[in-house]
């Protein structure tokens, strides 16, 4: 029987540059990545590969048929995968963003065949690892919660090593305490923005910029 390949250990803030290299090259690899980013840490991989979304929904043992949310590092290159039908909705992203807000948006066709879906959350961040990796990819990247279906969300590096080591290619971590909050989620596939789930944002103040 093989030895189980321990993950390798990255700390971002004392090799920031060779932490975004080697995440980029798991990331092409069709593997899964733990990683920090502007709420908690999260599984992190290509949404294109199929057996990398899958991997990702083996490790937190939740349906394949459940969307994740995407990150993307700025609206361009989140427009060659939606369709925005507003100035209003263009503006209001652009108001809203950098910031842990995942907003619901309609697919654009070619892009709807390739996900299996109509819509998809995508979301700019504001954590430097995240965009400068987002920017070497030029290609979404899966955003997901660091834990098991049903549980609550790892917040610890050492925590995150015991429960994962065995399980993804690499963790990234930071020594900065991780925000405890989610992103708050909100659809703008229809006709105004309606709340999905609230974080660190308020959605009141979401409507305010809206209006």
């Amino acid at each position: 029987m093989s030895e189980l390949k321990k993950a390798e250990l990255f700390n971002i803030d004392k090799d920031f540059e060779q932490s975004v290299k080697k995440a980029k090259e798991i990331f092409l690899e069709g593997k899964v990545f733990v990683y920090p980013t502007d709420t908690i840490y999260g599984l992190g991989a290509n949404p294109f590969n199929d057996e990398a979304v899958k991997l990702v929904s083996k490790i937190k043992g939740r349906s394949v048929n459940k969307k994740y949310i995407l990150l993307i590092d700025n609206l361009e290159s989140m427009q060659k995968y939606v369709d925005i039908d507003s100035e209003r909705n263009l503006d209001f992203l652009q108001s809203v963003w950098p910031n842990p807000v995942s907003v619901i948006l309609k697919l654009n066709n070619s892009t709807k065949s390739v996900l299996k879906s109509d819509t998809c959350a995508f979301r700019i961040p504001s954590h430097r690892f995240c965009i400068k990796l987002l920017s070497e990819l030029k290609m979404p990247l899966i955003s997901t919660s660091a834990n098991r279906s049903e549980q609550s969300p790892i917040m610890e590096p050492t925590l995150i090593r015991d429960e994962f080591i065995y399980e993804v290619g690499a963790i990234f971590y930071s020594e900065k305490k991780p925000y405890i909050e989610s992103s708050t989620i909100i659809d703008l596939s229809g006709k105004k923005p309606v709340l999905i789930r609230e974080g660190r944002i308020k959605f009141n103040d979401l409507v305010e910029k809206y209006s």
